[in-house]
Parts: C-alpha cells; sequence; structure tokens
C-alpha cells in the first residue's frame, strides 16, 4: 500500500478571503502535478481524505477531477495544521491495507510530523516539510517501531513544485 501525503496548493491570502480558497497559482500548481501524475500513473488512490479547510478540499477535488479518477473524497477529521500526528497514525494503523493506495491532503506542520512519525517512530520537526503543493509517498513495510507500535513506512518519493515544468496550466 502507499500513502501520498499532499499538502494544499496555494491559497489566496486571508485577507482576501477568509475562507482561503486556492488562488490561480494554486491551481495552476494542481494542475501541473496532475499533468505529471497522467503521464506516470504513480498516484492511483482508492480514497483521497483532505481536512476540513478550503484549500485543502479544493486541492483535492482538482487532483481527482484533473486525473479523472472515479475514488471517495472524504473529509477527515485530524488533519488540521496543528492536530496530533500521533492520532492521525494511529488511525492509518486500522486502514486495511487491501483497499489500495491512499492519498491525504493537509497541512504543515501537522503533515511533516506526520511523515517522522511513520518513517522514524517519532514525530521530529524538520526532518519532513512539506511546500504548497508537495507529495510525499510513503510505501507500508512489514515492519513495527518499537516505542510506538506503529507501523514502519518507508520514503518512496517526493515531488515539489519546483520539480515540476512551469508551464501555464
Amino acid at each position: 500500500m502507499l500513502l501520498h501525503l499532499v499538502r494544499h496548493a496555494h491559497a489566496v491570502p486571508e485577507t482576501e478571503n477568509a475562507q482561503r480558497p486556492l488562488s490561480e497559482r494554486g491551481r495552476a500548481e494542481v494542475a501541473r502535478l496532475a499533468r505529471f501524475f497522467a503521464g506516470n500513473g504513480a498516484f492511483q488512490p482508492t480514497q483521497v481524505w483532505h481536512s476540513p479547510l478550503c484549500r485543502s478540499r479544493e486541492t483535492a477535488e482538482e487532483l481527482v477531477r484533473r486525473l479523472g479518477l472515479d475514488v471517495a473524497l472524504v473529509e477527515t477529521p485530524g488533519l488540521l495544521p496543528e492536530d496530533a500526528a500521533q492520532a492521525f497514525a494511529e488511525r492509518l494503523q486500522i486502514y486495511p491495507r487491501n483497499r489500495g493506495d491512499l492519498a491525504v491532503v493537509g497541512h504543515e506542520p501537522h503533515l511533516g510530523a506526520l511523515a517522522s512519525l511513520l518513517v522514524r517512530g517519532k514525530a521530529s520537526a524538520g526532518l519532513f516539510t512539506f511546500k504548497k503543493g508537495a507529495v510525499l509517498t510513503l510505501d507500508a513495510s512489514d515492519g513495527t517501531h518499537k516505542k510506538t507500535g506503529l507501523s514502519r513506512w518507508r520514503t518512496r518519493w517526493l515531488i515539489t513544485p519546483e520539480l515540476l515544468a512551469a508551464e501555464k496550466a
């Protein structure tokens, strides 16, 4: 099973819109990401979980729509920027591995702490830092972390916006 951790794309400033929807730049970031994945088939989740915040939901919706994926979009608690990584990692423990790949669209610093916890067994700040529109894909292993008992994950790949061609959406 692959776990795709996706940070939402660029959003408008709160002074412009308190809901913080995606900006034009953010929509272009998602479009480039979708073109990249359409070309290689590396993003095939069976579900996409996202935080309740507008920019996260819109990133998930745009990515799924542009890729033509027929998957469930699920607003999921525990994905806000300051939510505890441990609680979300425990939720992943009970997600059935035979249900296919999972994508999670959220925020920093939560995603960075979650990735660190899953890979190292410790929610370290700075081990993984997600730029807006970045995707880190982890691969489930058979091992567990000794201290936490959580499943051990391996880094498969990381895509950042600057790695993708900057052509117009």
